[in-house]
C-alpha cells in the first residue's frame, strides 16, 4: 500500500510540473479591445480578424512547441497588462518609442505606415498649423496621434480626446470636428466608407514622436524577445508576410529585418 501510495504521489508530482511547465509556455498576445482596421477587429460572429491577427497566427507557426492565446486589453491599459504579467505580448499597432522604452521592451518592427490628417473633401486643412487655426481636432489617447497633435497644434486648434479611433471618426463624420489624425492605413477604411472624407496630407515618418515602426511590446528582459524577433524574421523570409500584407494592403507595409 505504501509503495502504492508513493507512486501515485510521485506521478501526482510529474503531473503537477508537467501542467506548469505547459502552461509556462503558453505565449498570451494582446490586441486591443477597440476595433482598429484593417488591423485587428472582431467580425459579426465575434472573432478577431485582420492583419495582425493573421500576423499572430503566423508568428505562432514559427513558435512551436508554445501555445498562444489571443487575448483583448483596453488600450489604455494594455502596457499596465504586460508589465503586471496578465499578457505576455502586446501586438495592438504600438509604435516603438523611447518614452515607451523607458517602461517595456520591443520586438524588431514588424510594419510602419506614416500618419495622416483626415478631413471633409470641402476643408482647406492640410498638415499644417496654419490650416487648423481655430479648428478642432479628433485623436486617440495615448497615441503618438495625440502627442504629435498637442506638440505642433495645440496652440492653434482645439485637441479633442477619444477613447478610440472610432469614436473620433464617428465625430468627423456627424461634422463635430473638424479633423483627425491617424494611422494612415487604419483611416482607410473609414474613407472608403465615407466619401466625403479623404486624407489631407501625410506627416514625416522621420519626426521622434512617431518612433520607428511599429514592433511587439514585451516586459523588460523577457527572453521571449528574441523568440517573436526570430519568428518575424522567419516570416519575411519565407514569403508569409508579404502574403498577408498583400491581403490587406495595396502597397508595402513591411520593415523587413537584417537576417
Amino acid at each position: 500500500m505504501k509503495k502504492l501510495l508513493k507512486l501515485l504521489t510521485a506521478a501526482a508530482l510529474i503531473g503537477g510540473l508537467w501542467t506548469a511547465q505547459a502552461s509556462a509556455d503558453t505565449i498570451k498576445f494582446s490586441v486591443a479591445a477597440e476595433p482598429y482596421p484593417p488591423f485587428a477587429s472582431k467580425s459579426a460572429s465575434g472573432k478577431w480578424e485582420g492583419f495582425e491577427i493573421d500576423l499572430i497566427h503566423a508568428i505562432c507557426e514559427h513558435l512551436k512547441p508554445s501555445k498562444c492565446e489571443v487575448k483583448e486589453t483596453a488600450w489604455d491599459g494594455i502596457i499596465p497588462a504586460l508589465t503586471s504579467k496578465k499578457i505576455d505580448v502586446i501586438f495592438a499597432s504600438m509604435s516603438i518609442t523611447a518614452e515607451r522604452q523607458k517602461t517595456i521592451d520591443f520586438s524588431i518592427p514588424y510594419y510602419t505606415t506614416p500618419a495622416a490628417i483626415a478631413a471633409r473633401k470641402d476643408s482647406k486643412i492640410d498638415t499644417t498649423a496654419a490650416s487648423v487655426k481655430g479648428k478642432t481636432i479628433g485623436v486617440q489617447t495615448a497615441t503618438i496621434h495625440e502627442n504629435y497633435a498637442k506638440k505642433y497644434f495645440g496652440a492653434d486648434a482645439t485637441i479633442k480626446i477619444y477613447n478610440t479611433q472610432d469614436d473620433a471618426n464617428a465625430d468627423l463624420a456627424a461634422g463635430r470636428i473638424d479633423a483627425t489624425i491617424a494611422d494612415s492605413a487604419a483611416l482607410e477604411p473609414f474613407i472608403n466608407d465615407n466619401k466625403n472624407i479623404e486624407l489631407k496630407g501625410f506627416y514625416p515618418k522621420n519626426d521622434p514622436i512617431f518612433g520607428d515602426g511599429v514592433g511587439a511590446g514585451i516586459r523588460k528582459g523577457d527572453k521571449v524577445k528574441d523568440r517573436i524577433d526570430d519568428a518575424i524574421r522567419a516570416i519575411y523570409k519565407d514569403g508569409t508576410y508579404a502574403k498577408l500584407e498583400k491581403k490587406y494592403f495595396k502597397y508595402d507595409v513591411g520593415t523587413p529585418p537584417k537576417m
